[in-house]
């Protein structure tokens, strides 16, 4: 179990945040804000795929007279991002948004930022702090021979210079954000920052990259911190469909036991033991039961010599043997099929869990199951 960082609890909207409450899936349209039905299409879609909270861009005037329409009709809450012009930020605020995210290094004027206060506290509406360590604050000249310190250090600071002034106004609906591409830069930010104050965190790192390169930085930088107990919500940047961030976000978090959404699919590696045709029917059962939406863990195996170790905490499984396989549950198998009828009786049988799940009696009898270890031979052992 993983102790979690104490933090001040945050609503947005209808979801909170910190405070010891789940850690929340976040992602951010790529259309037009300006055009609102293609927005609002896109975040019932994440909204449909278990994003929770929303970030929209709100660049111009246009962009922020589409807000109102978007507040009225969106599934989940919205997040204002903001940047160089305080006004978008009034303007977010008067259409009701859930949320503002504010750059500290392209709103410098304090004046400005108090502006955006007064209004964020008259409509109790959270900000986020939001650092990027591409946008970061001028430095001051440096003396000679001085080395400019290092880029966490400059995100800590830029962070903190802007919280100081949200706190000097009496204002603590406040979460923050200290997001690099480099991960031991965005790390060593938010270990930093998790001492010094006691808002809710937002973790990402940013301009990842491509699905693949971007889901296994973002798991990397993501994961270390949420394993030390630092985070409160979490965003996966890919140069991607954002639909494609929210599974990856999801994984991370079942990796490490802390949320689950949908099925975990336990899959043995490819070896030269294997007897049936694994790749295929591991994509065919993912593809299933991840639309099927329950929390069921699944374990595909192509063999018999890793099935009784590796799944025999699965709700569910198959482990396969010469033309033919075994439908497993909780360790003891429960019937045995020719290979061409494996993914069908999977089916069946994850019917039957998902109904017992529900309060149903679907189950065998226990003279109906037979330990795994009595397995017959001929799956490459």
């Amino acid at each position: 179990m993983i102790k979690r960082r104490p933090s001040k609890p945050l609503r947005i909207g209808d979801v909170t945040v910190g405070g010891g409450a789940p850690i929340v899936v976040q992602s951010m349209t790529s259309t037009d804000t300006a055009d609102p039905a293609a927005t609002l299409r896109q975040i019932q879609e994440l909204a449909e795929l278990g994003c929770e909270i929303v970030r929209v861009a709100v660049p111009n005037k246009q962009a922020a007279e589409a807000l109102p329409e978007l507040v009225a009709h969106t599934p989940v809450p919205l997040v204002a991002d903001i940047h160089f012009d305080y006004r978008l930020a009034l303007a977010a605020l008067r259409a009701g948004i859930h949320a503002l995210r504010l750059n500290p290094g392209n709103i410098r004027d304090p004046e400005k930022v108090r502006a955006v206060v007064r209004a964020a506290q008259e409509w109790q509406t959270p900000i986020r702090v939001g650092v990027n360590a591409g946008s970061l604050p001028p430095l001051p000249p440096l003396a000679e021979g001085e080395l400019p310190p290092p880029v966490h250090h400059r995100m800590v600071d830029a962070a903190l210079w802007e919280i100081k002034l949200l706190e000097e106004m009496d204002f603590d609906l406040i979460k923050v954000s200290l997001k690099a591409f480099d991960v031991p830069t965005m790390v060593a930010a938010y270990r930093d920052i998790a001492a010094r104050v006691p808002y809710p965190l937002h973790l990402g790192v940013t301009e990842a990259g491509t699905p693949r390169a971007g889901s296994v930085r973002s798991a990397i930088g993501i994961g270390i911190l949420l394993s030390e107990g630092i985070g409160d919500t979490i965003r996966v940047s890919l140069a991607a469909d954002p639909r494609e961030e929210i599974p990856v976000c999801w994984d991370i978090l079942t990796s490490l036991n802390l949320r689950q959404r949908g099925p975990t699919i336990v899959a043995c590696p490819t070896c030269g033991r294997m007897e049936i045709d694994l790749i295929p029917l591991a994509e065919r059962v993912e593809e299933h039961f991840t639309r099927l939406g329950r929390p069921l863990t699944v374990a595909v195996m192509g063999c018999v010599v890793n099935g009784p170790g590796e799944a025999r905490m699965a709700d569910l499984g198959v482990a396969g043997g010469k033309g033919r396989g075994v439908i497993f549950r909780k360790g003891q198998v429960v019937r045995t099929v020719d290979e061409k009828d494996l993914l069908a009786a999977l089916i069946e049988e994850g019917d039957k869990v998902v109904a017992e799940m529900e309060g149903a009696s679907a189950s065998p009898s226990d003279d109906a199951l037979i330990p795994l270890e009595e397995l017959p031979a001929g799956g490459g052992a």
